[in-house]
């Protein structure tokens, strides 16, 4: 890997400006934030996510179509690591993002930093799902259930403890694209959502408590909420209730309605409540299993999710991480970076029309051509790096999906490389343009703030 400026083993500039604690971490200078790698360089996490042999089987079949090329043109699986690893710091990455096969980090001539993904909450949601399928389902961990607090700690042991020494590791990502309310997954709010759990439920009964807790008696609640209920033991008992409002206001007569404001802060103070404690819960429990690297988050994703979550993650971690799939993520940036806490992009993409590929079902902009991918790369990671919160921006993702589709019917052209590992040049010639001089740019964004 070439460069214009002395560099450590893993990437960072070697100007001596911070001091190394032995591991990945996070200092500041004149404004702006910037990581610092295991020998005191100054870093910022250039990442690649999903780089991985056997990405992406096609939907309800065993077939991968990237493995079955990468086996034809490599011969198998170390080979295809070795060149992987050499492309990917040929074009300016330092760091494998989340899902990647962490093999590929010293299969090449210098070390790739790694960023894995624990999903320590959402994994405590998916067992209660399995283990009671005809119950509601949890969207988002309930994070009040006494199990919840031994299950991050005894999966953070299991898979935190024995790592705590990896000098490679930069931090941990908690979860991914946890639901913190209204999204593209539906207009629910998250404290509806656990008035709608099983009745017996932790979250459940922290919900009605909390709203027993703001409302001076049921009659002034039920005003708000027009529940089919006549008393707080009556709530109890009934098994679904239908949020009375959405955030976003449906017509003027609503936007009007001063009761909706009402039921918007419960759901707002229930949102502080469980963002609180699962950002306690969690950073605790990474931080009593492994001390020694960052904890960087849990990837948010857009829209950004109310000021309580956001405000909440300020208080307990040490980088804020989001995924952004606009044409820039200067909004997104400027939003988490109110906490005072660095900042970053765990995904971002784009695709071309060109491709080939259907693009039917996946989040970023569609483009034309690859030269506009390149173009839009450019734009994207150099406004991001002029924000003096930065610290990474992760790429989704190395290959391209199955025009089949893949498990979630993902059809996109989101690769640096096609489904048959060919180049996609114009695009690489960017990143690897705009890799080489991130650290001036941020530099600048220093100075400029």
């Amino acid at each position: 890997m070439s460069f214009q400026v002395p560099r450590t083993r893993w990437g960072g500039i070697t100007d001596h400006r911070f001091r190394s604690v032995g591991f990945f971490s996070v200092e500041q200078a004149d404004g702006a934030f910037w990581l610092v790698d295991p020998d005191g360089g100054r870093f910022l996490s250039k990442g690649v996510d999903t780089v991985r042999f056997d990405q992406d089987k096609i939907r309800d079949t065993e077939l991968v179509p990237y493995a079955e090329a990468c086996r034809r043109k490599y011969g198998g699986e170390q080979a295809w690591r070795r060149a992987t690893a050499e492309r990917l710091a040929g074009w300016g990455f330092n760091t494998l993002g989340s899902w990647s096969d962490e093999a590929v980090a010293t299969a090449g001539p210098v070390p790739l930093s790694v960023t894995p993904n624990l999903d320590l909450g959402m994994s405590f949601a998916w067992q209660a799902n399995d283990r009671s399928p005809s119950d509601p389902r949890q969207e988002f961990p309930d994070v009040f259930d006494p199990e919840f607090g031994r299950h991050v700690e005894r999966k953070a042991r299991e898979h935190c403890a024995q790592r705590s020494g990896d000098r490679n590791l930069i931090g941990w990502f908690i979860d991914n694209e946890l639901r913190w309310g209204p999204d593209w997954r539906g207009p629910d709010e998250l404290l509806p959502m656990f008035l709608n759990l099983s009745i017996a439920t932790p979250g459940r009964i922290a919900a009605i408590n909390l709203l027993r807790e703001r409302h001076l008696d049921f009659e002034a609640f039920n005003a708000i909420w027009r529940t089919p209920a006549d008393s707080w033991e009556q709530l109890k008992a009934v098994p679904r209730l239908a949020a009375p409002y959405h955030r976003e206001p449906r017509g003027e007569a609503d936007r009007a309605d001063p009761l909706r404001a009402r039921f918007i802060a419960d759901c707002d103070a229930f949102l502080a409540l469980l963002a609180n404690r699962y950002f306690e819960l969690t950073t605790a429990a990474i931080r009593a299993a492994d001390p020694n690297h960052l904890v960087l988050g849990c990837r948010f994703t857009t829209p950004p999710p109310p000021a309580a979550a956001i405000d909440a993650a300020g208080r307990h971690l040490d980088v804020i991480s989001f995924n952004c799939y606009g044409h820039d993520a200067v909004g997104m940036i400027d939003a988490y970076a109110s906490t005072g806490k660095p900042c970053l992009i765990g995904e971002f993409s784009f695709r071309a029309v060109d491709s080939g590929l259907p693009n039917s079902i996946g989040a970023g902009p569609l483009v034309a051509t690859q030269a506009d991918r390149a173009s839009c790369f450019r734009h994207y990671v150099t406004a991001a790096l002029r924000q003096p919160s930065i610290v990474g921006y992760h790429w989704f993702e190395h290959a391209d999906q199955p025009a089949q589709g893949r498990f979630d019917g993902e059809d996109c052209n989101y690769g640096m490389v096609t489904i048959e590992d060919r180049i996609y040049e114009d695009l690489t010639r960017a990143m690897t343009a705009v890799n080489s001089e991130a650290e001036t740019l941020h530099a600048a964004a220093a100075v400029s703030s």
